[in-house]
């Protein structure tokens, strides 16, 4: 069950359409006899035809998070398969230019970031982690409420590749210190810490708070996915673990358009355990959201496992329910293992 304070929205929904499979079959009609040995070996035929094209089109192809804007005006990752290339984050930033390559493959109320007709060029310093982004001077033709928007894209786009941590922007090969329409300062330090999709609704004074990003859940039956939101919490709070842990259990805003699959009455029994990249929770069974023992949803697992592995440190994470880790998931998958975090964010819907 998804919750957000007021808002509950049916876990069963969710779950069914967690388990959409498609099949491929070829239809007949019994109009003559036909030879047994002959049909099958056309059907195997294009079987093998099929596999091999899917081989080939994957062998040619790079899995790349591109960071989109939905119809709600969050910055959201998906995956496409784009053409494999030497010069990954170029072409992955080249896919967020409005009219550009990314238009036929755009999904359904997703929109580009990147004004139309910009050129651009990535420059990656490996040593320092610096990947520099110099625009052309199309670069300033966007609207004012998108600044922070592509400002956001821009940077998570770009630190999904490996040796990037920091982001610098260029245009016509000079240092952008503010972006060009609205002013937003730019950060010398531009990386994933500086946040994405702000959520500071419920914050009274900001100046005792820190950033901390973890993973709601957008969309709608059928096209569900997961959208990284910046909250911030209390100085106070000493474990960011469980800072993210309350957070997705409190759920976004009110008047936020997002959902979290976390029951309101989830909670930790105990401090988490933290050893060699792994961290180990223990809920109590309010965790399961549904009357089914030992059954824990896919999406909550899933926004667990993105907004931990977030955080510096963390690859893996292990769940128990009242100290135990007989768990599956809500496909009967059992966990077995301690989690990991997927290669890629949103590769379809569920």
């Amino acid at each position: 069950m998804f919750t957000n304070k007021a808002k509950i929205l049916s876990l069963t929904v969710l779950s069914s359409s967690l388990l959409l499979a498609g099949c491929g079959l070829f239809g007949t009609e019994k109009i003559q006899k036909i030879d047994p040995p002959k049909s099958v070996s056309v059907e195997e035929n294009a079987a093998d035809k099929d596999t091999s094209a899917k081989q080939k089109k994957e062998e040619n192809s790079i899995m790349t998070e591109l960071y989109l804007i939905d119809k709600n005006g969050y910055v959201v990752p998906q995956t496409f398969n784009l053409p494999k290339t030497k010069s990954v984050a170029k072409q992955a930033l080249e896919y967020l230019v409005v009219n550009g390559p990314v238009e036929e493959m755009l999904p359904n109320d997703f929109r580009a970031v990147i004004p139309e007709g910009t050129e651009l060029s990535v420059d990656i310093d490996k040593d320092n982690g610096v990947a520099t982004v110099n625009f052309s001077n199309e670069f300033k033709n966007y609207q004012p409420e998108d600044e922070m928007k592509i400002l956001q894209s821009v940077t998570w786009t770009l630190t999904q590749f490996d040796g990037v941590e920091k982001v610098k922007l260029k245009m016509n090969g000079h240092d952008l210190t503010e972006m060009p329409v609205n002013g937003t300062p730019i950060s010398e330090n531009l990386s994933r810490e500086t946040g994405i999709n702000f959520d500071t609704e419920d914050v009274v004074d900001i100046s005792n708070t820190k950033p901390l990003t973890v993973y709601y859940i957008g969309g709608e039956e059928g096209s569900y996915y997961y959208v990284p939101v910046t909250r911030r919490v209390n100085l106070n709070e000493k474990d960011p673990i469980v800072a993210a842990v309350n957070e997705l259990i409190n759920g976004p805003s009110d008047n936020s358009n997002l959902v979290t699959g976390f029951m309101p009455d989830a909670k930790l029994l105990e401090a988490p355990k933290y050893k060699d990249g792994t961290v180990t929770l223990n809920f109590n069974k309010n965790i399961y959201g549904s009357s089914e023992e030992n059954v824990i949803s896919q999406n909550v697992l899933e926004s667990l496992v993105l907004s931990l592995t977030e955080q510096e440190g963390v690859e893996k994470v292990a769940i128990q329910v009242d100290g135990k880790a007989e768990l599956k998931n809500d496909q009967g998958k059992k966990l077995t293992e301690p989690v990991t975090r997927p290669e890629k964010v949103n590769t379809g819907s569920f």
